[in-house]
C-alpha cells in the first residue's frame, strides 16, 4: 500500500511541479539520488534511496552525501545542511521503513514558492488542489 501511494504521490508532485523549471522545480531536486545526480543525492524517490544503485536498493551499505535532512528539518529555507547517509536512515532495507522514511521527508510548511504549496501534501491527499 506504501508502495502505491508513493507513485501516486510522484505522479501527483509531477504535475505539481510541471510549468516550472530549472532551480526552481524543487520536486526534481527532491527527487534526486546519487546514480542520477552524482555528488547532489536530496532524498531519492519510491524505487530509490540516496544512495540506490538500482530499483529497491534499500540495504546499501554505501556512504554517500546527501541533502535529506535539510529538506525535512529546514525547508523552504535551505540551510546546505548536507550530511553522509546510507541504509541505516531507512531501515537497511526494509520496505515499509523506506517508505515511511521517504514520506516523512515531504515538505509541508506554510506559504507557497512559485504558486506551489510549501505543503506537498496538500496534493498528494487532496490532488484536486493542483493547477494545471
Amino acid at each position: 500500500m506504501l508502495e502505491a501511494y508513493g507513485h501516486r504521490a510522484e505522479s501527483i508532485m509531477e504535475k505539481a511541479f510541471a510549468k516550472t523549471t530549472g532551480d526552481a522545480n524543487l520536486w526534481k531536486r527532491f527527487i534526486r539520488h546519487e546514480k542520477s545526480t552524482p555528488g547532489k543525492a536530496a532524498c531519492g524517490n519510491i524505487h530509490y534511496a540516496p544512495n540506490s544503485q538500482q530499483d529497491y536498493d534499500w540495504n546499501n551499505p554505501t556512504p554517500v552525501k546527501s541533502e535529506c535532512f535539510d529538506w525535512q528539518l529546514n525547508f523552504p529555507n535551505f540551510k546546505g545542511d548536507v550530511r553522509t547517509v546510507d541504509a541505516s536512515e531507512w531501515g537497511k532495507g526494509d520496505i515499509r521503513a523506506h517508505h515511511r522514511w521517504w514520506f516523512n521527508h515531504f515538505p509541508r510548511t506554510a506559504g507557497r514558492r512559485n504558486g506551489i504549496h510549501n505543503n506537498w501534501w496538500q496534493y498528494v491527499v487532496n490532488p484536486q488542489r493542483v493547477i494545471v
